[in-house]
């Protein structure tokens, strides 16, 4: 199986070959809360989280939405 690297957050990440965004996601834990996701500098949203495809060197940047007031 061919890896590639992302960086999340800063981080390295090594993912299969073909895998989405939701993908890293799941594998981080972060599925399912209230995100905004940025991948090389684009944001995605979340209807295309699991159609948008990672490349080996791809940066996304993801932040949790907190409510409060």
């Amino acid at each position: 199986m061919t890896m590639i690297t992302v960086q999340l957050n800063g981080q390295s990440c090594q993912l299969a070959d073909g895998s989405s965004l939701q993908d890293l996601l799941q594998a981080a834990g972060l599925a399912g809360r209230r995100l905004a996701v940025e991948v090389n500098l684009d944001i995605v949203p979340r209807a295309q989280h699991a159609t948008h495809g990672l490349r080996d060197g791809d940066r996304i940047e993801v932040v949790q939405a907190i409510g409060g007031g």
